[in-house]
């Protein structure tokens, strides 16, 4: 029997809402409007509504590797165009594992669906950023028509993976960030 060595939580609405409510933001500063308080509500009750209805990812069978994310809304993606999309989930698990971010293998298949960066790796110290571990799973699609990822259906998939370190490692640093945050100084 597999070991039992994270667990996935939902971040907090704030965090939430910073990540997802942007581009609802963005869209409604867009207009030019000089009074938004009425999108600003609206905004509100949407994120709201949007978080209340994450999904912890999870397998879909006993002898499944992989840990199904879902959408929090439906997306549009254009073609030859990315997305990033914001969980609401966060990881907290054993220091010597790490998370691996896929496509889900019938989205990649059927809609050459990938990861901008591959495989997406979440570290154990992610869940102690600044923005609480917020994952974020940024993809593309590269066929000629639209592609909608669904509101609640699964689009990506987490592994698992154990490493270990050389016998020389002596590295002290922390994480405060995401994409990119560990580069080289």
């Amino acid at each position: 029997m597999p070991n039992r060595i994270a667990t996935f939580e939902k971040v907090s609405y704030d965090e939430f809402k910073k990540s997802y409510g942007k581009s609802l933001i963005d869209f409604v500063n867009s207009l030019g409007l000089s009074d938004t308080t009425e999108f600003d509500e609206k905004i509100d009750e949407l994120c709201r509504r949007k978080y209340d209805n994450i999904k912890l990812p999870k397998r879909a069978t006993a002898g499944s590797a992989g840990y199904d994310f879902y959408s929090p809304a439906e997306y549009i993606i254009q073609p030859n165009s990315s997305i990033v999309i914001p969980t609401g989930i966060r990881c907290k698990m054993n220091n010597d594992y790490l998370l691996s971010i896929y496509p889900r293998s019938g989205l990649g298949f059927k809609h050459r669906l990938g990861l901008d960066n591959t495989v997406g790796i979440i570290d154990s110290d992610y869940y102690y950023s600044d923005n609480e571990g917020h994952i974020m799973i940024k993809i593309h699609h590269e066929l000629n028509t639209p592609l909608k990822i669904e509101s609640g259906k699964a689009f990506a998939q987490g592994i698992f993976t154990q490493y270990g370190i050389t016998t020389d490692d002596d590295v002290t640093e922390t994480r405060n960030g995401g994409f990119g945050s560990t580069d080289s100084k």
